[in-house]
């Protein structure tokens, strides 16, 4: 009998240890249908006070009997975020809340509940309270119909607590009833699986110039937005390789690009995806008065592999691209479109059309200043050596009648 009984105290206390924590399954349903679901090992480190008037640290682990509590967990219906709860032992919980742009869904926060009079986890507490701790921006995020991915230990300091996960696959705002095979590897893992380099990081080639797509947004069967163009992001940000903030040109790819939007009578959009990585949202407004339209806003996300975090930019109070209704914009030189002081956008072979098409063709185009100014150019510029062989030409005529002028008939 003492020989089980150390056994049994031996296992308990491996069961302990993060390498013997169990995984567990979670999952928030609405109906048929999954919105949230977890797979994960989680262990938890609480310092609390004893009756000693001391203090003292135990760690335990989320048990494999955890269970969804279905009244505190919800799929975030009636504009409220989802929430995944799980529950365990007498009173104990692990919460987890998400939010999301369209493009990124992320933890808003992580709870931890963890109830004092629970005496075999918290021996000599000198409180029977139960303690909520919560922290925010916790840094789980991965794109929209991906699986975040973590099996490496991650550590999330939660009030007086430390909460630790590890092996952890979870997807929020899922579309199907199981985790999406495309996923989103947190920097633990990429950092694990890279080896070491001392050497510098190499420069980037610059693009190019970009290769022009053509891009509709469709209403009811019919196309009500059109655009053809050549686009370039020029962003600065915080670069994983070089641990410094960078700024790099990267062309967009139109074979690689989805677009989509809609139009309204006097808003319209067009949402160009790049894999999922990138997204760029413009936004056009027309003005009923004046019947002239321009470019209002521009949204950026990008989540490239070299980002520390996502990269984002918008800015809804622009003023480009500005045409009469009935009439496309157009612009062949390149020109840049400042977004924010860490984005702006460089368009090249450009032409576009957000209100007012009648066919699935471009109306009649109103240029821009600089395309005016270079064809201004060659005009001025033939002009003044028409002049001037005007001029050369009078004055050899002058200098002839001259000559003749000089001389008496015999």
């Amino acid at each position: 009998m003492k020989l089980r009984g150390a056994l049994c105290a031996l296992l308990v206390a491996c069961c302990a240890a993060p390498g013997c924590i169990q995984a567990v399954t979670l999952q928030v349903n609405e109906g048929n249908s999954t919105c949230i679901k977890a797979e994960l090992s989680a262990s938890f480190s609480v310092t609390y006070n004893t009756t000693s008037s001391s203090t003292r640290t135990v760690q335990f682990a989320l048990p494999a009997s955890a269970t969804v509590d279905a009244v505190s967990s919800s799929c975030g219906a009636g504009g409220g975020l989802p929430w995944l709860v799980a529950v365990f032992g007498p009173g104990h919980a692990l919460g987890l809340s998400f939010s999301s742009n369209g493009s990124v869904y992320s933890v808003a926060n992580l709870t931890l509940q963890y109830n004092l009079s629970d005496a075999s986890t918290f021996p000599d507490a000198n409180s029977s309270d139960v303690v909520t701790v919560v922290s925010s921006s916790v840094g789980i995020w991965a794109a929209v119909n991906t699986t975040f991915r973590c099996m490496s230990p991650s550590a999330f300091s939660v009030g007086g607590a430390t909460v630790t996960f590890s092996d952890m696959k979870l997807e929020a705002y899922m579309p199907g009833n199981d985790l999406s095979p495309a996923e989103s590897v947190c920097t633990a893992d990429t950092a694990s699986t890279t080896a070491p380099s001392t050497t510098a990081a190499p420069v980037p080639t610059p693009p190019g110039t970009p290769e022009q797509g053509t891009y509709s947004v469709d209403n009811n069967g019919s196309v009500c937005l059109l655009a053809q163009m050549g686009l370039q992001f020029n962003i600065s940000y915080v670069s994983k390789s070089q641990n410094k903030t960078v700024q790099h040109l990267v062309n967009l790819t139109p074979h690689l690009t989805n677009a989509s939007g809609s139009c309204e009578a006097s808003r319209a959009t067009l949402v160009l995806t790049q894999e999922q990585a990138t997204t760029l949202n413009f936004t056009f407004t027309l003005n009923s008065t004046t019947s002239k339209y321009h470019l209002s806003g521009l949204a950026l996300l990008a989540i490239w592999p070299d980002m520390i975090a996502p990269f984002s930019a918008s800015n809804a109070s622009l003023d480009y691209l500005r045409s009469t209704l009935g009439r496309s914009y157009m612009c062949s030189a390149a020109q840049t479109l400042v977004v924010e002081p860490t984005f702006s956008l460089n368009t090249f072979r450009l032409q576009v059309q957000p209100f007012g098409l009648t066919t699935n063709q471009f109306a009649t185009a109103e240029e821009c200043q600089m395309d005016q100014d270079q064809m201004l150019i060659p005009i001025v510029v033939g002009a003044a050596l028409a002049g001037l062989v005007l001029i050369v030409l009078i004055a050899y005529l002058i200098g002839r009648r001259r000559s003749h002028a000089g001389y008496q008939t015999i």
